[in-house]
């Protein structure tokens, strides 16, 4: 499946080569509703257990070989624009961003500790986030939640940004499985191409597609082509 073509940006004049608007409504499909969370619910139930004991070895570790905590909270922004308390296994130093105020991490970023770094590569980072599924703040797939400061500025800066508020933000989404982490404007305009499609094309079979795609990228540290 083919992403939305789309320039995103709001300093060009509306042409054919941004995406079209993606209507609410493709987010208030049936199976957006309760099936979608009922879903999410079993799902992160079933994957509690196994992730408590990756998450005890990685506390484990993460505070033998790194001053500071081994989870830390950030606020982030949900479905509707709503804000909510995000919790992730801690990849950097403490305090990476006290002197620098909120900034993307970097390919070869010098804040992401050892641990941080296969923390990353296997995505046991984001295995807090279950409890936020079970919260009802995320989806297991969805779009990926950013930071308040981040989104007023997309938002500002990116056509139809907004449109991927429309559903609940996920741990892994299909623009995670084809595309690296943020570290620019032209990085998020090229993932919300595919946030956008998400969207529009929500459905069992698309969350079951990016589940295994997910599981493939982890396995391979390579991203779906």
């Amino acid at each position: 499946m083919s992403p939305i073509s789309s320039s995103a940006t709001t300093d060009h004049p509306a042409s054919a080569h941004q995406p079209p608007a993606v209507s609410v409504a493709a987010a208030r499909k049936p199976y957006a509703g309760a099936p979608k969370r009922l879903l999410d619910i079993v799902g992160a139930l079933l994957l509690l257990p196994g992730a408590l004991v990756l998450l005890g070895l990685a506390a484990i570790a993460i505070r033998l070989t790194s001053p500071g905590p081994a989870l830390y909270v950030q606020r982030r922004v949900g479905r509707g624009g709503r804000e909510f308390s995000f919790v992730k296994l801690r990849t950097m130093v403490d305090g990476a961003e006290r002197e620098t105020g909120p900034i993307w991490a970097a390919p070869d970023d010098p804040r992401i500790t050892p641990v941080g770094h296969v923390l990353r590569r296997l995505r046991l980072d984001e295995l807090p986030q279950l409890w936020c599924v079970l919260r009802g703040d995320m989806s297991l797939i969805g779009p990926r939640p950013e930071r308040p400061h981040f989104v007023r500025r997309l938002h500002a800066e990116l056509a139809h940004y907004h449109e991927r508020l429309a559903v609940r933000p996920g741990i892994s989404g299909w623009a995670q499985v084809h595309r690296p982490s943020d570290t620019s404007i032209a990085d998020v305009a090229e993932k919300l191409r595919w946030d956008l499609a998400y969207v529009r094309d929500l459905s069992l079979r698309l969350d079951l597609g990016i589940a295994l795609a997910t599981v493939y990228v982890v396995l391979t540290d390579r991203f779906v082509q």
